[in-house]
């Protein structure tokens, strides 16, 4: 922490020590046009500008969904939009003490020369640095940025170029968002795509956060201030035998200690396409092995940041009639409650 020198750095400690707070998670609310339309299309609802706005203000201002939640990413659409009564996104999650965060990733591009692998890195990095300050000044405190890998059909995980032009362009983005004052979330998912067992994923899961480290060590980033998204260590989703639910969190925490340094203060897991139920029985499996077991201790909140393991029951629920607005809301808020006591090892 000594080497980072920022006006922002007492700012982007006490900032990513809230977003970790014990208890509490991340509503990843930050899908892109493309991406929300296609939940709206699950529900029968068209993606308009509207129905979109509609959605985010009802798990926006969802009664009691600040007591489980630390923070809120937007896409840049949502982080400009209003509530019906005029009142600011900004301004109303501000006021519940909820902290804007903004996606700033362009989405992922196929790497030249591994068209064949179909291996991608994420654009955005040309002018970040302008993007991050105005939305420092709109009122975000947190960014995002996801890199996208694959353990491969050999199960060995990306390729060496694939790895450093991920592992290079968190560190970068992480850099920028330092020094313009917004905490990063820095966030490595390494797709479930394959047959291949939990230790295979586990394996190159250590070799992923193990690259994306000391990348970001090189950049001069603050441990302190920042927050890692990764994926769960599980079996492919085509594998023929899953691990169970205790193994698979006792081999996440293991692949974590293995790797991330004590100083970052949390550890906010994606849900990575698994079942909203799944999402919370694996992060409590977690929270209560590293609470009870010997040599599994988590120097960091391990807690969560998911988008439709969140969101998936609140969507089918409200199905775009405002009538169901209310049951949709319950619904948010009891994955959030068990999101929320899961985080804590309490289910």
């Amino acid at each position: 922490m000594s080497h980072f020198v920022s006006p922002h750095a007492a700012e982007l400690v006490a900032t990513a020590r809230a977003l970790a707070a014990p208890g509490k998670g991340i509503l990843a609310a930050d899908e892109s046009t493309g991406t929300i339309g296609k939940r709206l299309g699950s529900i029968g609802v068209e993606n308009t500008q509207a129905n979109r706005q509609a959605l985010r203000e009802l798990l926006f201002t969802a009664p009691g969904f600040d007591a489980r939640c630390s923070g809120v990413i937007m896409f840049e659409e949502t982080l400009g939009q209003s509530c019906a009564d005029g009142v600011s996104f900004v301004h109303l999650l501000q006021s519940r003490g909820i902290f804007p965060g903004i996606k700033v990733d362009k989405g992922v591009t196929v790497i030249p020369g591994l068209e064949q692998r179909g291996e991608t890195t994420t654009a955005g990095l040309d002018g970040l640095e302008l993007r991050c300050a105005d939305f420092y000044e709109k009122g975000a405190r947190f960014a995002k940025w996801r890199g996208v890998l694959t353990v491969g059909a050999d199960g060995a995980g990306p390729s060496a170029l694939c790895l450093s032009e991920n592992a290079d362009a968190l560190a970068r983005y992480a850099a920028i968002c330092q020094k313009t004052g917004l905490v990063p979330i820095v966030e490595p998912e390494i797709l479930t795509d394959g047959h291949h067992g939990v230790s295979v994923s586990q394996r190159v899961t250590e070799k992923v956060l193990h690259a994306v480290f000391r990348k970001l060590h090189e950049h001069g980033v603050m441990m302190e201030g920042m927050i890692l998204k990764p994926n769960m260590v599980t079996s492919g989703a085509d594998a023929k035998s899953r691990a169970s639910i205790e193994n698979a969190a006792r081999m996440t925490v293991e692949c974590l200690r293995r790797v991330v340094p004590p100083a970052v203060p949390g550890i906010l897991f994606l849900s990575g396409g698994q079942s909203e139920a799944d999402a919370t029985a694996h992060l409590n499996a977690m929270n209560v092995l590293s609470r009870t077991t010997p040599g599994l201790g988590a120097p960091w909140t391990l807690s969560f940041s998911y988008g439709r393991a969140l969101q998936a029951s609140a969507l089918a629920a409200w199905r775009g009639d405002p009538a169901n607005k209310e049951a949709a809301q319950k619904a948010l808020l009891e994955r959030a409650e068990a999101n929320g006591r899961a985080s804590l090892g309490e289910l």
